[in-house]
């Protein structure tokens, strides 16, 4: 581990899409944000308790074509859908790992990940795409591993976390660690689980995620339907945040939340390396990154930094979306054409049906 220390038996899960082609030359990577997963495209079902995250991108005769491409998709280290993470049981057997989960980086994640190509027998992506924290892992292996890398795609992501960053994960962690059933992160063998804190947190950060123009056009200052907010009822925009708080405490494990949100604090792609200029000087890989007109979590600011510093990339691109940080993920038309873009003549593409 980057920080110190080891952790023994990882594991990682994975889905993949369309077939290696025999020279695996038309490999994918696709990394997921901080509560994503693997199944990035697909129906729910077992194992994978909501539909695929980015699935208008991804099956016969879409950007990624798996007719085409052999598309991977990690679930991230430190997780909660089938990687080694703190729920995962220890090496002894008897308990989870809980608390004692070590200190992750994007580095490390990114080791991990590698192993995981080694293990499909992958020596080269013909392309690495990510969003978000997914976003921070696509750069780290582009300056990690530069001759692993064909081409890259980054959107709405950073070479480093910026202070305000910290500071919104910084709060949504205390929320979690002040919920009495975190009990020093010990409670998965409990029977119960700091949800309320988790809660709390997803409210937090959904609020970062979108942009106050959509708030304001979507709901205003309505009250929810049958309910009063001079007496003690909510508004619309509470009932929104009070929905997606619930949707993610029945899928996602709160301190996977915690050990995520700290490794993504901890991204600074520039740090042992001479500074972030020098790191992103490694990157050789062609390089498109866009980022989201609306996005106040992620600011344009910081992709243009990475559009400027990585020399194989161009000019920045800008997602035009009403729907902040998360446009990203929904406004996949135009995900989808920084895609075919990226994917055009120039990548090396598989000569086999």
């Amino acid at each position: 581990m980057e920080a110190g220390g080891e952790l023994p038996g990882v594991r990682l899960a994975f889905e993949t899409w369309g077939r290696l082609a025999p020279d695996a030359s038309n490999a994918v990577l696709v990394l997921h944000a901080l509560t994503g997963d693997s199944h990035v495209a697909g129906d729910a079902g077992e194992g994978h308790p909501t539909a695929g995250w980015w699935d208008a991108l991804v099956g016969p005769g879409r950007p990624l074509d798996t007719d085409r491409w052999f598309v991977v998709a990690p679930n991230v280290l430190g997780g909660c859908q089938g990687s080694t993470g703190p729920a995962s049981t220890r090496p002894d057997g008897h308990r989870s790992w809980g608390g004692a989960f070590p200190f992750l980086t994007q580095r490390d994640q990114v080791a991990a990940e590698a192993g995981l190509a080694d293990a499909l027998g992958v020596a080269r992506w013909a392309l690495v795409v990510g969003g978000s924290m997914g976003g921070m892992r696509a750069v780290e292996w582009a300056v990690s591993h530069p001759e692993r890398v064909g081409a890259l795609l980054l959107l709405a992501t950073t070479a480093a976390a910026s202070a305000e960053q910290i500071a919104w994960a910084q709060i949504q962690v205390g929320a979690v660690r002040a919920d009495p059933h975190w009990q020093g992160g010990d409670y998965h063998d409990t029977g119960r689980g700091p949800h309320t804190g988790l809660g709390l947190a997803r409210r937090l950060a959904h609020v970062t995620y979108r942009s106050e123009p959509e708030l304001r056009t979507r709901f205003g200052r309505a009250p929810q339907e049958r309910e009063d907010p001079f007496r003690g009822g909510r508004y619309q925009v509470g009932s929104y945040l009070d929905h997606h708080a619930a949707k993610l405490v029945r899928r996602f494990d709160a301190a996977s939340y915690v050990v995520l949100s700290e490794a993504m604090n901890a991204h600074d792609v520039g740090r042992g390396r001479g500074g972030t200029r020098a790191a992103l000087g490694r990157v050789t890989a062609p390089t498109l990154v866009a980022g989201v007109d609306s996005d106040r979590l992620y600011p344009l600011a910081q992709q243009a930094e990475l559009a400027a510093l990585i020399p194989s990339a161009d000019r920045l691109r800008v997602i035009g979306s009403p729907y902040g940080h998360d446009g990203f993920l929904i406004e996949t038309d135009q995900v989808a054409a920084l895609v075919r873009e990226i994917l055009g003549p120039g990548v090396t593409s598989p000569g086999w049906r």
